[in-house]
């Protein structure tokens, strides 16, 4: 379970405005998740508390396939992203690094700055608790929600390699 602050914003963000790429060369998430949205909202991140919620209309990540967008989101402290929808190479790269994403076009027009939600990955539950609605967004097949658990592609990559070294 997922419970966070929403930090709504709008359309076609792009991984340029989600981390500058003056900062792209920094080497860790937590430095790359100082400078995320900076060019946005200069005082996002100064707000952002662990465990809270990116929301944003349509096409959120689209531009380059940085994978630094996804890491400096996370290194903000971010637990989850909701849309209505996701550029595809963003979408990918947030769940290989176990950022999870959810389109859900009904909490984002029924969600505003502020709001507290609780998100069950598994069922693809929204529930806003403050305005007291139930959402539901299409729940991740069993290999994603396996790849997020495992705490990205990497981890799981190795967790499934060690698993097949074991057979006899």
């Amino acid at each position: 379970m997922i419970k966070g602050t929403v930090h709504k914003y709008g359309a076609n963000i792009d991984t340029d405005v989600i981390i500058p790429a003056k900062y792209a060369n920094l080497p860790t998430p937590e430095e790359l998740g100082a400078h995320c949205l900076e060019n946005l909202d200069n005082q996002f991140v100064k707000r952002v508390k662990a465990g809270d919620i990116l929301m944003a209309t349509s096409n959120f990540g689209c531009g380059s396939s940085r994978e630094q967008a996804p890491w400096s989101i996370k290194g903000a402290g971010l637990s989850c992203i909701i849309a209505k929808s996701f550029a595809r190479i963003f979408f990918r790269n947030a769940i290989n690094i176990a950022l999870p994403l959810l389109e859900c076009p009904e909490a984002v027009e029924g969600s505003e700055t502020g709001d507290v939600l609780e998100i069950d990955l598994i069922s693809g539950r929204i529930e806003n608790l403050t305005r007291q609605k139930t959402f539901s967004a299409a729940p991740y097949p069993d290999f994603i929600r396996e790849l997020i658990d495992a705490g990205g592609l990497v981890p799981y990559t190795r967790k499934k390699i060690a698993g097949k070294g074991q057979r006899h």
